[in-house]
């Protein structure tokens, strides 16, 4: 059984002269398939359709819900994880954008990979990476193909390291290497302002709105290495991990638990009401 698609067709291969590969010249995004139902689909695609007119991509929506909607059926009820990548297509040498040419939609279906429950039972340990993060203002929320630092920020990672943060080429904190960073301080929450660089993350768009709906306040601003030092709890969060309790940072331990319990627990009924 194939489990990817490209532009419609079950296939498993993309022309050399595919811009995406070239140049890093497109979006993706991640989505948790669960049960057959895509979680949080319409936020995933309205980001990814304000990155394609960001980036000058012009996509076809319908086919691509199509595309998602094959593949998920084909894969049943367990749960996984579906990526799509959208490409601007091929072109010839050079930089120039050939407006005449068809964005390609790479569609894939995989299993989730298993992380530890001790991951949301105790906490991780985050390291601090010494790879910045650009500022690009342009390129900041939206999910492009360049990530060639978060790729960086990874092999920084030791074994007992289960993600990274990162900073900005100023030294204020973005996010981590794959996931969004929320600080808790009196019982408040605050993230860092993504701007200027990073990926505004579909589960951290839901907790802000779960945790405003809750009464509780969220700030998002330019977050400092001494506040994240400083905070009461930390949690990393995404749509597959859900959220990520830090047990420990920078020589600091931090007790995180039920602050990111109570994030999986927004995810969880947002999902449901969807």
């Amino acid at each position: 059984m194939s489990h990817t698609l490209i532009n419609g067709q079950f296939a498993d291969t993309i022309p050399f002269d595919d811009r995406g590969l070239a140049y890093g010249d497109g979006l993706f995004e991640t989505f948790a398939l669960q049960g057959g139902n895509i979680l949080f689909r319409e936020r995933h695609l309205a980001r990814l359709q304000r990155g394609a007119r960001r980036l000058m991509i012009d996509l076809d929506m319908a086919a691509t819900n199509a595309e998602l909607d094959l593949l998920s059926a084909q894969w049943g009820s367990d749960r996984a994880v579906l990526k799509l990548i959208v490409t601007r297509g091929s072109s010839g040498r050079g930089y120039g954008i050939d407006p005449l040419a068809p964005a390609r939609r790479i569609v894939t279906v995989a299993t989730v990979a298993d992380y530890p429950a001790s991951y949301y039972r105790s906490g991780i340990e985050l390291a601090l990476c010494q790879t910045p993060l650009a500022i690009a203002p342009l390129l900041a929320g939206i999910k492009h193909l360049n990530r060639l630092e978060q790729v960086l920020a990874r092999a920084e990672l030791t074994a007992r390291q289960q993600e990274g943060l990162l900073l900005d080429s100023e030294g204020w904190v973005v996010e981590g290497s794959f996931s969004n960073l929320f600080l808790v301080k009196d019982h408040c929450l605050l993230t860092p302002l993504l701007d200027r660089c990073g990926v505004a993350g579909i589960a951290r768009e839901v907790i802000i709105e779960q945790a405003l709906a809750a009464g509780i306040a969220v700030l998002q601003q330019r977050v400092s290495l001494a506040e994240v030092m400083e905070a009461d709890a930390l949690f990393m969060n995404n749509s597959l991990i859900e959220a990520w309790p830090v047990r420990q940072f920078n020589g600091r331990q931090f007790d995180s638990v039920a602050w990111a319990a109570r994030a999986r627990q927004w995810l969880l009924m947002a999902g449901e009401a969807a």
